[in-house]
């Protein structure tokens, strides 16, 4: 998928430097002479001009040219943002915000420029928007919210891109942080876009190391001063046998339960949040087959069935 994307885009780049050194050069294009004498004179303009007169093909024209050079500046600029951001999964949070910033901020230079280029006055252009959005920010206090929520998520660094959170129920993987939401992707694949302003109550898991803990039960006719010797040596090894998954050795921490069919021990080792249920795997298994290995009994529930007789 990542390398469809990247094909796209580079061939989207192509197409857009070809159209942009047409533009550039109204005499290769199949157009009138005074078209391209019309373009000529607003490129010497910088496209920005009042009109005169009927809007022509020469101001269409110049005011695709002026869409494909911005296009063209953010595709260098979320170039080198991208290239900035793999030095950290904090300044690939920074450099993540900036890039959804920047192309609000172009798209908004787009509109002023493009009308700009058709003879409206610039102006007036950013005046109206300023009016407009003053009157549109009193009913988008949301907007506003998530906003300045994003800000602070950012450079409070209470979590970056590539962080494990927990928010309510859902546990996954922060994938993107943008102006206005943030993207989780739990184990599934199943991506949760959340308001940023609705990011209040929520666990980091990543910032330290985590637990993966199973329990085992054992028959009550187990030894258990035998059975907590032979842990003792074997626990140990195993840290060598998982470096992958296990940071630290395995360890007993005891008899939680007195069940009906059996004892349930307890054992936990210490692992990256990213691998926890991994590792929890890897230590069920492990302890079954020491178990198994040493012939120490796991119970299943049995029903015991007295006949009375008459």
């Amino acid at each position: 998928m990542k390398n469809r994307k990247n094909s796209r885009t580079v061939l989207l780049t192509v197409i857009v430097l070809i159209l942009t050194l047409l533009l550039l050069n109204p005499g290769l294009l199949p157009v009138s002479s005074a078209t391209r004498e019309h373009m000529n004179e607003l490129r010497k303009t910088w496209f920005l001009i009042e009109r005169s007169g009927q809007i022509t093909f020469a101001h269409f024209l110049t005011v695709l040219l002026a869409i494909c050079l911005l296009w063209l500046f953010y595709t260098v600029a979320r170039l080198l943002l991208t290239g900035i951001g793999k030095k950290g999964s904090r300044a690939e949070t920074i450099t993540h915000l900036m890039i959804g910033a920047l192309r609000y901020f172009l798209v908004v230079i787009g509109i002023v420029w493009g009308l700009s280029i058709l003879g409206v006055n610039a102006v007036a252009v950013m005046a109206g928007i300023g009016i407009i959005g003053l009157i549109l920010g009193f009913g988008a206090q949301s907007l506003i919210e998530d906003i300045l929520t994003g800000i602070f998520i950012i450079f409070e660094a209470k979590y970056v891109i590539g962080d494990i959170i927990i928010l309510d129920d859902f546990r996954g993987t922060v994938r993107e942080i943008g102006v206005r939401t943030t993207t989780i992707e739990d184990a599934g694949g199943n991506l949760k876009v959340v308001n940023n302003s609705d990011i209040r109550n929520f666990q980091n898991r990543s910032r330290n190391t985590s637990r993966a803990a199973c329990e085992v039960s054992v028959s009550y006719e187990t030894d258990l001063r035998a059975l907590e010797k032979l842990l003792a040596e074997s626990l140990p090894p195993m840290l060598e046998e998982h470096r992958d998954l296990y940071l630290s050795e395995p360890r007993y921490l005891g008899v939680t339960e007195l069940a009906d069919s059996g004892v349930n021990l307890k054992f936990v080792v210490e692992t990256r949040e990213e691998n926890v249920f991994s590792a929890q795997r890897q230590l069920t298994r492990d302890i079954r087959v020491l178990f198994a290995d040493r012939n120490v009994e796991i119970p299943f529930p049995q029903v015991v069935v007295h006949k009375v007789e008459d």
